[in-house]
């Protein structure tokens, strides 16, 4: 599968998400297996631009190529210069977030809030595609809510601007991330266009990655809330694609050095402070539904430094060998807290 000029190694990808899909996780994502990842969206406010969290959430220093940075905003002008600034600081791919369905982002009438308006989507994808010499993507919804679904009016406007690929959440903006996502949906989209389509929502195992892509005739799934934790996913999804064989689950010790390697590169990229904070997430998603996990997540969620909470992850993965050399999801005691 091709965007543009850049070949991807395969139809398995990172969906962008606030506070997750940062460097060092799209990273390690590729690594194990992702074909594509997209990253955390940009404001398209250009005096956000120069601020820590949106200089860091554009860095793809080091990072494998193709890089790619979703932008988000309402006003065409400002996503074209934001386009067009981005490029500039090494994006080789721009995607145009109208899929966002948090309050916060619709009430300024981004992310999915766009969907209401469809001759404001055609200004921004008019504007923002001819002022980048980079491909152009958009991800977007269903629609607005269940009675107004105008996903393939979206698709066709998209096309007819210049937009060379879609990813369609099977979901509303009204849905949130409620309910099972739908695929009738994404079917038609694909069936209107000729131009890639992607499939993303409610993807969590190499099954229903091949379900969806039968049923949507989709040329990509995009993963997203599945990855969390899981960042193996990728290659289980993507070798199951190619030969319809599930990969055993991974070696304790294999997870325990990726541990260490994605809390080194977390903790460089956000320093001391920022990065012991952040990481707890991760940490908490790592070791979900593995035997003592809840308790071990509680206890490290009160420790205050990279130090402890390296030597905490070491000392956890550590104690999983006791019920065999690969994790063991099955034997997990209680499922992660809220």
């Amino acid at each position: 599968m091709n965007i543009g000029p850049h070949e991807l190694r395969n139809n398995v990808f990172v969906a962008p998400m606030a506070g997750v899909t940062d460097r060092p996780f799209r990273q390690l994502c590729k690594e194990l297996g992702a074909g594509y990842a997209v990253s955390e969206m940009a404001a398209s406010n250009p005096r956000l631009w120069a601020s820590e969290k949106s200089s860091r959430r554009t860095d793809h220093t080091g990072e494998m190529e193709p890089k790619a940075v979703q932008i988000a905003g309402a006003v065409p002008e400002e996503l074209a210069d934001c386009a067009k600034f981005n490029v500039d600081r090494g994006a080789q791919i721009i995607d145009i977030n109208m899929g966002c369905p948090v309050k916060k982002v619709c009430n300024n009438w981004c992310g999915s809030a766009l969907l209401q308006h469809e001759d404001l989507v055609q200004r921004i994808l008019e504007a923002v595609v001819p002022a980048v010499n980079v491909p152009v993507t958009l991800k977007f919804r269903t629609g607005w809510n269940r009675e107004n679904k105008n996903a393939l009016r979206i698709a066709r406007i998209a096309e007819q601007a210049g937009i060379q690929m879609l990813t369609l959440h099977g979901r509303t903006r009204a849905d949130g991330y409620t309910g099972d996502a739908e695929y009738d949906t994404i079917a038609a989209v694909k069936a209107a266009v000729s131009i890639p389509v992607v499939a993303n929502g409610d993807i969590t195992t190499p099954e229903k990655a091949r379900y969806v892509l039968d049923k949507t005739g989709a040329d990509a799934v995009m993963i997203g809330r599945a990855a969390q934790g899981r960042p193996w996913i990728f290659r289980e999804i993507d070798h199951f694609l190619r030969t319809g064989e599930h990969l055993p689950a991974p070696l304790v010790a294999e997870v325990r050095k990726l541990m260490d390697e994605h809390l080194q590169a977390h903790y460089a990229f956000y320093g001391e402070f920022l990065g012991v904070r952040t990481a707890r997430k991760h940490i908490g998603w790592y070791v979900r539904d593995l035997p003592g996990g809840e308790e071990f997540r509680q206890q490290m969620n009160r420790l205050e430094s990279t130090a402890e909470q390296l030597r905490a992850v070491d000392s956890f993965f550590e104690s999983q060998w006791k019920y065999g050399e690969r994790l063991q999801y099955r034997l997990a005691e209680e499922p992660l807290a809220a």
